[in-house]
Order: C-alpha cells, then structure tokens, then sequence
C-alpha cells in the first residue's frame, strides 16, 4: 500500500492514526499548492481531488479520512481505536461524526474562506463573508465538547480514539489559522495538551 500525501490537516489525521498503530507506510507527497491534487493524474486515483489518498496493493484506491483509518483498522485491529465491539464502534463513529460535521468542517471552512481563500477561491466555491461566522460555530461547538468533558481523559471516555486524532489534527491546524484553542475551555485545553504530548503527534 502506500499513501498520497500532502499538508494540512486531513493527511495529518491518517498519518497520526498509522503512528498510534505502529504501522509505517510509503508516502508520495501531492503538492496541493500547486493544485497537483486537482490534475487528471491524481484525479483518476481520487475523483474528490484530496488528499489523503490510499492505493491498494491491488492498484485500487480508497479516500476520506475515515474510511481509510476504519480500512487501516480492520487490517490492524490492535491497538483498538475504532472498538472491540459493536458498540465501542458505534460510539467512537459517532463522536467521529459529530466532532467531523461540528467542529472540522466550520474550522477548515473557516480557513478556505478567509485566510485561505487565495489559494482556494480558484477551485471552489467559496463565501468570503460566511469565515467569521463558520468560526464562531466551530469555537462554540468547542465549547460544547467541553462541557461535555469533565473528569474524561478522551472525547468518548476513557480511551484514545479516532474522534480523538480528528479533533487534535484539526485543532492544531487552526491554531495556526488564526482559530486559537480559548483557554477557557479547560476540559479541552488539558485534553489537547496530553495529545500534544502523544508520539504520534509529530506524524
């Protein structure tokens, strides 16, 4: 197998995930500045024009960050991050979801459309006036995880998860995009602390 890569976030989620496995793959890095992503060669492989990207040993491929980690999952299902049973999975897939169409999407949409928007007007639509208010969104929904949090060590309990690396990837990221964490948020902050500290999170 091997991975098409690039900056950002989303690559940064199956990265980290791969790490929390102890499973090495090959990268081939995609320069999504230069729109590589959005050329006929990389667009046979994923139709979306994103990375992360897996191909296959059998020369199929398989995008979006969670059907691959979930893949990645079945193929090495220790340590569990997914779930053991149907209903640990069924929890980390809907903090997933929940953290994914909360919290990601308005951060990462929050970007394109404001500090972004350079690099992304060009290739989507994008809304120029929407960035502050898909800011606050994602900030308040923070808030709400937060709540939500107290006395927990992971976004689901006690046990790392994929909701977990999606949150931090995403979060790390806008810390650098001018969505900073709000200290306020001390469930969330100590929480990002101790996945700052994991080795996976240089991946």
């Amino acid at each position: 197998m091997k991975l098409y890569n690039s900056v950002g976030p989303n690559p940064r989620v199956v990265r980290m995930f791969l790490a929390e496995k102890g499973v090495e793959l090959p990268l081939e890095e995609i320069d999504i500045r230069k729109a590589v992503n959005r050329q006929a060669e990389f667009l046979s492989k994923n139709p979306a024009g994103q990375a992360p990207c897996l191909e296959l040993d059998d020369g199929s491929y398989i995008s979006e960050i969670t059907a691959i980690c979930e893949y990645i999952e079945e193929l090495h299902p220790t340590p569990v991050l997914i779930g053991k049973t149907a209903e640990e999975r069924a929890v980390t897939r809907m903090w997933t979801r929940r953290v994914d169409l909360n919290i990601c999407e308005p951060l990462a949409n929050g970007f394109r459309f404001g500090e972004g928007l350079k690099m992304f007007e060009g290739r989507m639509r994008c809304l120029p006036e929407a960035s502050p208010g898909l800011k606050a969104i994602a900030q308040d929904k923070i808030t709400w995880l937060d709540n939500l949090m107290a006395g927990q060590k992971f976004i689901s309990g006690d046990n790392l998860c994929l909701a977990d690396i999606l949150l931090f990837c995403f979060m790390d990221f806008g810390t650098n995009v001018g969505q900073p964490i709000n200290a306020q948020n001390a469930n969330v902050a100590s929480w990002f602390e101790r996945m700052q500290g994991r080795p996976s999170a240089s991946a």
